[in-house]
This record gives C-alpha cells, sequence and structure tokens, in this order.
C-alpha cells in the first residue's frame, strides 16, 4: 500500500535522459504552455500513453469479436470527448493513437483561461489560478493542470470576490498598450562634430 505520505508518482520519465531533439521540443512546450517544468508535460504525456495503450489493447481485442471490447471501445470514445480531445461524433480509436501532447496540454485550465482572454499571458494565468481568481463550473479551482471537460469549458469565470471582475483592473489591460508611439529621436550631435572638424582641414590643406 505504501506511506500515505509519499504517494505514488503520476507520471513517467523519459526512457533516456540525454536526448537533444526531445530536450528541445519539451523546453519549447514548457515556454509556450508557461508550464512550471518539465513534470507538468511528463504529466500530460502520461495521460496521452495511457489512452493509447487502451487504444491499441481495444484494437486488438476488437479483432477477436469480444462483445465486452466494444462496449468499452464506446466508453473510451465517449470520455475523450467528454475531455475535448475528440470530435462528439464519428470518431473512432484510430483517432486517439493520432493525438498528441499539445492536444492534451490545451485542455489544461492554464492553457483554457489564457485562451479565453481572461489573461494575457500563460503565465499569467497560472498566477491568477493559483492565487484563486478564476471559477470553473461555480467552484474555484487551483489546479493550473486541471483537465477541462468540454461542458465546464463555457462555465469559467473570474471569481465574484476578485478584484479581476473590475474592467478598469490593471492587469486586465492589454499587454503592449502605448508601446506604438513613436519613439523620441536622438539629439543631432554628429553634424556640429563634423563642422568643427572642417576648418582643422582648411588648415592642414594651407
Amino acid at each position: 500500500m505504501g506511506d500515505p505520505k509519499k504517494p505514488r508518482r503520476s507520471f513517467d520519465t523519459p526512457a533516456h535522459p540525454w536526448q537533444g531533439e526531445r530536450i528541445k521540443n519539451e523546453h519549447e512546450l514548457v515556454k509556450n504552455y508557461g508550464l512550471k517544468n518539465k513534470r507538468e508535460f511528463w504529466k500530460a504525456q502520461t495521460v496521452l500513453r495511457n489512452l493509447r495503450g487502451q487504444s491499441r489493447e481495444l484494437q486488438a481485442r476488437l479483432r477477436t469479436g469480444e462483445e465486452q471490447a466494444t462496449i468499452e471501445t464506446d466508453k473510451l470514445l465517449g470520455k475523450c470527448a467528454r475531455m475535448g480531445l475528440l470530435p462528439m461524433e464519428g470518431s473512432t480509436l484510430d483517432d486517439i493513437l493520432a493525438l498528441n501532447e499539445e492536444k492534451v496540454l490545451e485542455r489544461r485550465l492554464q492553457t483554457v483561461v489564457a485562451s479565453k482572454g481572461l489573461s494575457n499571458t500563460p503565465k499569467q494565468a497560472r498566477q491568477m489560478i493559483v492565487h484563486g481568481h478564476v471559477f470553473l463550473d461555480g467552484r474555484r479551482v487551483t489546479v493550473p493542470g486541471y483537465i477541462v471537460k468540454r461542458a465546464e469549458e463555457s462555465t469559467i469565470e473570474y471569481n465574484p470576490s476578485s478584484p479581476f471582475t473590475d474592467d478598469m483592473h490593471p492587469m486586465r489591460m492589454k499587454q503592449g498598450k502605448g508601446h506604438d508611439a513613436p519613439a523620441p529621436q536622438p539629439a543631432p550631435e554628429a553634424a556640429p562634430a563634423a563642422e568643427a572638424e572642417q576648418p582643422t582641414a582648411e588648415k592642414k590643406e594651407e
């Protein structure tokens, strides 16, 4: 059973720790989605790996004509549809195998909050969620990695008691405002210097 103070790790680390191309891709995804560290990416990768494993197993069982496999296939496809990973209708087990890690990262609460325009950046979305400024289905959720279900996506809003409900809150203003103003022109220092050098040149010619 194990010690309850030390829960079992919920993700799998890469089999080979030193792979340049993989490390580069992980860094880009961590930066683009505002993740805290690579562990959050590995968690999304583990979720996808489990779904793919179930899909491959069910495909093998379906080839044998097992009726229970048909029922479990419908449940798995329904689960992926509710998670927002697949369309509600017309999906197959092959569609699960075609999913990638970014599809899972897009369903994280942090990413959905940023995509809905409630924050300027994914980093700010993470801070708002951790500080309790975001409500999901009428309750406060402080886990940025929470997988938002399709039915819950429309219920994301600011905490009614949060200062972010004010439209004039400074952190709700679009970043970059005022950056279009023309840059100040440098003082014309080069021209006087050139004029001062001309008399010396004439003296040398004389």
